[in-house]
């Protein structure tokens, strides 16, 4: 262990003890009410996806206390089983935000271990946020230093850095000291795990639940006392060491006064964020030059290895394996217009027109492509080639068009399900949630 990482994980734990809440600029605290807004958005388009009603029946057969809501269901369940169901339910449509400091999608592993925490102890709307934009820290720094080679071994980001995440935002938020609080660090990482090999299938969505539920559980054992490893970060055989990376002083230095919420990138195509900077690329150039879907001879995307990994999927057969899969997503745009969860069902994926458009779709590798960025090249019956480039995460909307493009992602989600009044209601109580003295009633009217 170097010098410079020693201590690293005791930082971490004095930050989520010790920081003043009321210190935390205003402005972030309006990002992470974007934020909640849009993982309600989600979660209320999930709740019914078969991979949840899979959770909600193991939840049945196992019992327990009915300590807090599920999303959708008019029912409670332990808040350790709604952390997993509502945070599978959050993550099932592969529709919610992605941090590139997180290399993967925070707020589905943070929001429903604290929404259930905050119902069942009954705390504060504005100690909710609080948890969150700490816990989102602790995840952003701890992901900026697995870096690049963690998500590259076959690691899901979104799970390994999700447990500690969670286990952070669920310490600040029942009040834990400094010393507990890196107990739940050691006991959140220690079961940290979750592998992309299972990208497409029910085990994603469900990394996210179990990492939020592992969270609280770590954060609730470590208020008994219940003692780890007090550098399970930085340690020998400790995570980094495990899963790669090192403390990242540049993040270290700035803890506390720099916020990765305002990075967060919200999703406006209901697929993986690898398939988005593809298609906006590929949309704009379409719209620009004004090139009629018939008239394209061929689309070629240069993509990062990152981007193909996980969403380089050429031959989809259901819905789930489309949001993976670049060619369908940009074939789907194209002939559809509609990228939002309804063009992922089987049938649109297997629809014979769609399946012979992706035959004019070329996706390759290109070295110098970073991250989530991409390169196309779009080119006419006439012979004509039109390039574009596009990086989502790069290119985030400002919070007053966050504001506004998520308020419209949650009422197009919640009015079927929830009805015009009561998303007007949640929406409302969301724009004030740091009035709110008893998130309890909240989350039951959501249920």
């Amino acid at each position: 262990m170097s010098e410079g990482s020693k201590g690293f994980t005791k930082t971490l734990a004095n930050f989520i003890a010790d920081t003043d809440a009321s210190k935390i600029p205003v402005t972030d605290y309006e990002h992470a009410k974007v934020a909640f807004l849009d993982w309600l958005a989600v979660t209320i388009g999930g709740k019914d996806d078969p991979l949840v009603l899979k959770l909600i029946k193991y939840s049945d057969m196992m019992g327990g206390e009915r300590q807090a809501t599920i999303i959708g269901h008019k029912t409670k369940k332990s808040s350790s089983h709604a952390a997993l169901i509502n945070g599978a339910s959050s993550h099932a449509l592969d529709y919610d935000d992605t941090l590139v400091s997180f290399f993967g999608h925070p707020s589905v592993t943070l929001i429903p271990s604290l929404l259930a925490l905050a119902e069942w102890k009954e705390k504060s709307g504005q100690n909710f946020l609080a948890a969150y934009l700490i816990g989102l820290q602790v995840g952003a720094i701890v992901g900026a230093s697995a870096g690049m080679e963690h998500y590259m071994a076959g690691w899901h980001a979104t799970s390994t850095l999700g447990h500690i995440a969670s286990a952070a935002g669920c310490a600040r938020l029942l009040g834990l000291d400094a010393e507990k609080a890196g107990y739940a660090l050691g006991i959140g990482a220690t079961q940290s795990s979750g592998l992309k090999r299972v990208f497409g299938t029910m085990c994603k969505p469900f990394h996210a639940g179990r990492a939020s539920e592992s969270g609280l559980m770590a954060a609730l054992l470590a208020e008994q006392g219940f003692t780890s490893a007090e550098d399970i970060l930085e340690g020998p055989l400790g995570f980094f060491h495990v899963f790669k990376g090192k403390p990242n002083k540049e993040k270290l230095a700035v803890l506390g006064t720099d916020w990765d919420v305002r990075n967060l990138a919200q999703k406006y195509h209901a697929s993986c964020h690898a398939t988005h900077s593809p298609l906006e690329a590929v949309l704009a150039v379409v719209k620009n030059e004004k090139i009629p879907a018939n008239e394209i001879k061929s689309i070629r995307v240069y993509s990062s290895k990152l981007a193909m990994d996980a969403a380089g999927k050429m031959a989809p057969s259901t819905g789930l394996e489309g949001k993976f899969s670049i060619s369908y997503c940009i074939a789907n745009a194209l002939l559809r217009g509609v990228t939002g969860n309804q063009a992922f069902t089987d049938p649109k994926v297997n629809d014979p027109v769609v399946k012979e458009f992706m035959k004019k779709i070329m996706v390759s590798l290109d070295q110098e492509i970073k991250a989530l960025e991409s390169r196309v090249e779009v080119e006419t019956g006439s012979g004509r080639i039109y390039t574009g480039f596009s990086d989502v995460l790069q290119q985030i909307p400002s919070l007053e068009m966050k504001k506004e493009r998520i308020r419209d992602k949650f009422l197009d989600m919640s009015k079927p399900v929830m009805g015009k009044e009561r998303a007007k209601k949640a929406l409302e109580d969301v724009n004030a949630l740091e009035k709110i003295r008893n998130m309890k009633p909240f989350a039951e009217m959501l249920g």
